[in-house]
């Protein structure tokens, strides 16, 4: 099954617990007033990918000890079938790697899933329920550019943090009520692939108030000046 994705990224560590495979979906019909990845909107943004492709980056990830999965967007919901494709067999490859691990006896928690979408629980037709069914942990609601929160991995005081599952309930109750404390985005540099083509600058995580102007002035000091910005129209 293809896929249109934005970006992957490994190790994430700012959208869930501990070192993560980030997952970005293209495509996002909602476009929240103040939000970050305005690259993001487009359905014919990005580039397609595949299940088997996504795959194969998770599986990489596990073998260098990634401690979960996070899917963000856009949106991935408007991705229903591919979503609930990947997460099935991200499930049965964490469940192999859950194998390899006790049959080496090395001990090592297991992997979460986490999605992010704007859509509400109410808003959950039976085609994206199918799609979280894996998910261990969803983070729910439109992004309120008006309603800012210190809550860790949440953009504003409307989004929920949603445990699923028992895994989900065991690693994210810690953090229903936790405020975020340090920084909150990750600074990735890419350079540009051709000769001559500008290199890329990806924050990656959920900005507090005033972060993002922060950061430019911080890669700015650094030599890399944004000619576009992510978060202005």
């Amino acid at each position: 099954m293809r896929i249109r994705i934005s970006g992957t990224h490994f190790p994430l560590e700012t959208l869930g617990p501990g070192r993560r495979l980030g997952v970005w979906f293209q495509g996002c019909p909602l476009a929240c007033a103040g939000c970050m990845s305005r690259h993001t909107w487009a359905a014919d943004g990005g580039r397609e990918s595949s299940v088997g492709e996504l795959l194969d980056l998770w599986r990489d990830a596990l073998d260098r000890g990634a401690e979960g999965l996070t899917v963000s967007g856009g949106e991935p919901l408007e991705q229903a079938p591919a979503l609930a494709e990947f997460l099935a067999g991200a499930d049965l490859l964490r469940d192999a790697a859950d194998r390899v691990r006790e049959e080496e006896a090395r001990p090592g928690a297991r992997a979460d899933f986490l999605v992010y979408t704007g859509y509400e629980q109410d808003e959950w037709d039976p085609d994206r329920l199918r799609a979280l069914r894996h998910a261990d942990a969803v983070v729910a609601g439109r992004f309120r550019v008006a309603e800012p929160t210190a809550l860790v991995w949440r953009g504003s005081a409307n989004q929920r943090l949603l445990p699923r599952t028992a895994l989900g309930r065991a690693r994210y109750a810690p953090h229903l009520s936790r405020r975020a404390a340090g920084p909150s985005v990750q600074v990735v540099v890419e350079a540009g692939r051709k000769p001559g083509e500008a290199s890329a600058a990806h924050l990656l995580g959920v900005p507090a108030r005033g972060e993002l102007a922060f950061y430019e002035r911080w890669l700015g000091e650094r030599g890399l000046r944004l000619r576009e910005r992510s978060w202005r129209p």
